[in-house]
């Protein structure tokens, strides 16, 4: 018997041995194929899943399953779904396989003449599915069910001739369909242009360009559940944003009617309510849209929640093009004026947004009042109750406009309260640097003064001005705070029922404060800084409109560990106790969602080797099932794992990091490594880092599956010195992990993009010690890019280096050394890493010429140095083909310095100008 087994064992052995080394690198092509889960939903009864896995590069699949893990459907190209609120249907659309798609453009098929999506409506109780090709929208109630409505948009007839340019017009109006998914009647009307479904009710309100008896053009109301359509109001016109109250019983639309002989044209409001027709109710003739403005488009129509007022926009009206002056006789500039409140590239940069600005006006249904509640004088306002308050909270920047140039957030602004029914602003707050909210309630503005780091109320009845926390009570502000600037909140929980107390943040806990200040701040968590978790709560309700949490219902809470950086969830009964631990562990959680009817949620839990599946279970989590499996073949793969490491600063302090470490490691071995960091990123321990070619960073899956180390040191700044506090953390941190033998010290890269990629370029300035470096949209000169422009925002870089993140603390002119200092670009000379420097023409952020400075200062001194340059491309090139280019052109350069692999022809003889985009050079033939 034990011979048998013996030989079982040696017979057996080999087949096993065989099984792992059959495991293989990640490659690039293998990431593009990678899945994450990019759609999410749990049906409202809780028995079903639907989600969708989705390629980098590929199609995607729609999956359909129980609650308990059993598939029910499988859908290729599916996407965009919806679960009906009964939970009988999965509504979803279909797109068009990428291969049909590439091949079209293999034959210059113009884009109009591509398939159309199709419309796919799954029985979840019978398995079968309904089908509409050439699918235009697609809408579905959110708070009722059994109706679905839908557009769809005939194929262009390929045989008739096209008409010239000039005069063909963009198509506004498709069929509508709206189907009875009990009985399975559908409903049809033509050339639709817009369709709203009620929130509450079985309504749906459309208007129509049609022409025929039957349905012509004009406003049309449809109640769904007593099969009465009603045309609210006919005719020609151009009808705009149109409105349903809640309850179905108010309909409200813009109207521009030809043919009116109006003293003022443009769009009036037309309201219905529950007569025969609407009626004109708003025009631009009334007196409360102010002189020379007018009743805008580019607004939106809508209801408060009583339904008594309707909210609308006005805009003044436009300047009109002066036609007695040819285009090529009128100049085109750009005039910048030193005390205008934005720069010309701000302005530019926001130029189609505010063309298209408006502001809030309000008509009281009731009164039949029109008044106008927001002007140029407001940066922002809202409503308070829905809309259903006698004031509205606005605010406004515009006094403190040029300082922000270089203070940078969190801006100035003085509050206001404005009268609903006149318009009247009343001035609450002066020179805040906040932007204020509004309680659930409406009782109390709050915000959080980042000046003395407390938080605020005014009390909208009484005007009470209370400050409700200090320093000394909770400590509210970012304590790990490293930048120039006033330190962030770490937030607010909610307010509870009837703006009875707000739940305010700290670190680690979670405070009750009364918002009256005439009782204690109390800790509802109580232990979570003695034992280092962070708590925050998450609601798991799904609520209308705003709502109070109820202190007699459990809170539901999300706990970080700071020392072991695990999560965990947990559950308090308010008051009564600290909180309970439903789960935790070595992994990373998601943020649950909840079947709205049934007591499962849905999340996903990962670590560094694991991926974020999702998972069903109770309240209690303790019936735990895993749902998806999106990536099965990474048991195929060699993978790696992740771990916290320490080490101390050159300054004295103690520092962590994370280091990642190839599948099978062997301590007694020699691996060469990459430092790759941006500043603090150890929290993230058991992040999973979802394969990708990424579009600035390394993938770590990618290097350790191919046997390299990954190092990520923490970064702990002081004002004046980044560079140093760079060179401080991270030195050492390498030289700790050389001592324990297992890194080959002479094989060492780094890479970092952006404010990483300054920093490694920093580094190359401070040490010889790294074999290469990609330094990817570094600022190498802090002189010359400190009064750029970052051309994604059109504002002034002045204000990140004084006040945010490159934390030099004051200006040029206050302190020219630190900026010398700080930048790479004036000591190169001591560089003696090879570097490869990606930096893209159409950069927004930071400035192109910064890439160029680098490399043409390593070329003039004739240092190693290859410049990468996406055309077009932003920060970081986004074209899949691109992030992968990119990926493989480092790691090609990181094989060839750090693991002796051959140098690639693009390294070693460029691409000249004349082989762009016909020759990629990967090859490393001669």
């Amino acid at each position: 018997m034990k011979k048998n087994v013996s030989l079982s064992i040696i017979l057996l052995l080999p087949v096993f041995l065989l099984a792992q080394s059959e495991k293989k690198p990640l490659t690039h092509e293998d990431i593009l194929k990678w899945e994450r889960i990019t759609e999410q939903h749990i049906s409202n009864n809780g028995k079903y899943i639907v989600y969708k896995k989705e390629p980098w590069e590929g199609d995607p699949t729609l999956d359909i399953t129980t609650c308990s893990g059993e598939r029910q459907a499988s859908v290729k190209c599916g996407h965009n779904a919806k679960i009906t609120f009964d939970s009988k249907f999965v509504v979803f659309s279909l797109k068009t396989p990428e291969g049909t798609i590439r091949a079209l453009k293999l034959k210059k098929e113009k884009k109009e003449n591509f398939p159309k999506e199709a419309l796919l409506v799954y029985n979840l109780g019978t398995g079968q599915t309904d089908t509409v090709n050439n699918l235009k929208t697609v809408k579905v109630p959110e708070e009722w069910a059994g109706w679905i409505a839908w557009q769809t948009e005939t194929p262009k007839d390929t045989t008739k001739k096209e008409p010239t340019p000039d005069k063909k017009a963009p198509q506004k109006a498709f069929p509508l369909f709206v189907k009875n998914m009990g009985t399975g009647e559908i409903y049809e009307f033509p050339a639709v242009s817009d369709y709203v479904f009620a929130e509450e009710k079985e309504v749906l309100a459309f208007a129509s360009e049609g022409k025929d008896s039957t349905f012509g053009a004009g406003i049309y109301r449809f109640d769904l559940s007593k099969n009465i359509q009603q045309k609210i109001w006919g005719g020609k016109g151009g009808y705009k944003q149109l409105s349903v109250y809640r309850t179905g019983d108010k309909i409200a639309f813009l109207a521009d009617i030809p043919g009116e002989n109006k003293a003022t044209p443009g769009y009036g409001i037309y309201l219905w309510d529950g007569g025969n027709t609407a009626s004109e109710i708003l025009t631009n003739e009334n007196k409360a849209i102010p002189e020379n403005w007018e009743i805008s488009e580019n607004g939106q129509l809508f209801f408060s929640d009583s339904g008594s007022r309707l909210f609308y926009g006005t805009a003044p009206q436009k300047t009109p093009k002066d036609t007695t002056t040819l285009e090529e006789e009128m100049p085109i500039l750009d005039v910048w004026t030193w005390n205008e409140e934005e720069l010309q590239t701000v302005q530019l940069n926001n130029l189609d947004r505010d063309l298209k600005k408006t502001y809030l006006a309000v008509f009281h249904t009731n009164g039949q009042k029109a008044v106008q509640l927001e002007t140029r004088q407001f940066s922002g306002i809202k409503q308070i109750r829905n809309g259903d308050s006698d004031k509205l909270i606005a605010w406004s920047g515009r006094p403190y406009a040029i300082q922000s140039m270089w203070e940078g957030p969190p801006g100035h602004n003085d509050f206001y309260l404005i009268d609903i029914y006149t318009g009247k602003a009343e001035k609450i707050n002066t020179d805040v640097r906040a932007t204020p909210r509004v309680s659930p309630e409406g009782n109390y503005v709050y915000w959080y003064n980042a000046a003395d780091t407390t938080w605020n109320t005014f009390n909208i009845k009484t005007g009470d001005v209370c400050k409700i926390t200090s320093p000394g009570t909770i400590q509210a502000a970012n304590e790990l705070n490293d930048v120039p600037n006033l330190p962030n909140a770490y937030g607010t929980a909610g307010w509870l029922k009837n703006d009875a107390a707000i739940l305010i943040n700290d670190r680690f806990d979670v405070w009750r404060v009364d918002p009256g200040d005439k009782a204690a701040p109390v800790n509802i968590t109580k232990n979570g800084r003695p034992q280092n978790i962070s708590y925050r709560v998450f609601n798991l309700k799904k609520h209308r409109r705003p709502e109070g949490l109820d202190p007699e219902e459990p809170l539901y809470l999300k706990g970080h560990n700071e020392i072991t950086r695990e999560d965990g969830f947990y559950v308090l009964d308010m008051g009564k106790s600290v909180p309970k631990e439903l789960i935790s562990g070595e992994f990373k959680l998601g943020t649950p969602k909840k079947a709205k009817d049934a007591e499962v949620v849905v999340f996903t839990k990962e670590n560094f080797q694991t991926y974020p599946n999702l998972v069903t279970a109770d309240l209690k989590f303790k019936k735990q099932v895993q749902i998806s499996d999106a990536a099965p073949q990474q048991k195929d793969f060699l993978w790696g794992t992740a771990e916290l490491v320490s080490w101390t600063s050159l300054d004295g302090r103690k520092m962590e990091g994370m280091l990642h470490k190839p599948e099978n490691f062997d301590p007694s071995k020699k691996y060469p490594m990459i430092v790759n960091f941006y500043e603090k990123s150890s929290q993230g321990l058991y992040g999973y880092r979802m394969p990708e070619n990424h579009r600035s960073t390394i993938d770590y899956h990618y290097y350790t599956s191919n046997g390299y180390l990954v190092f990520n040191p923490d970064i702990y700044y002081k004002t004046g010195y980044p560079g140093e506090d760079a060179f401080s953390c991270v030195m050492p941190g390498i030289t700790s992990l050389i001592e324990k033998g297992f890194v080959d010290e002479g094989h060492i890269g780094a890479q970092g993009h952006s404010w990483g990629g300054y920093q490694v370029a920093y580094l190359a300035t401070r040490t010889n010690l790294f074999a290469a470096i990609e330094s990817g949209a570094p600022v190498v000169n802090m002189f010359s890019a400190y009064g750029g422009i970052r051309w994604g925002s059109g504002l002034n870089r002045s204000f990140q280096y004084e006040h945010t993140q490159s934390r030099i603390g004051k200006s040029i002119w206050e302190a020219p050394l630190r900026y010398l200092e700080n930048s790479p670009l004036f000591t190169i000379d001591k560089i003696n890493t090879p570097i490869l420097i990606m930096h893209n023409d159409d950069d927004g952020a930071v400035p192109w010429y910064q890439g160029i400075e680098f490399f043409i200062g390593l070329r003039r001194l004739q240092k190693p140095a290859w410049l990468l340059n996406y055309n077009e491309a932003d920060h970081w090139p986004l074209r899949i083909c691109d992030k992968t280019d990119f990926q493989i052109r480092m790691a090609q350069f990181f094989g060839y310095y750090l693991k002796g692999k051959p140098m690639p022809k693009w390294m070693r003889e460029g691409i000249p100008a004349a082989k762009k985009g016909i020759e990629l050079g990967y090859g490393t033939e001669d």
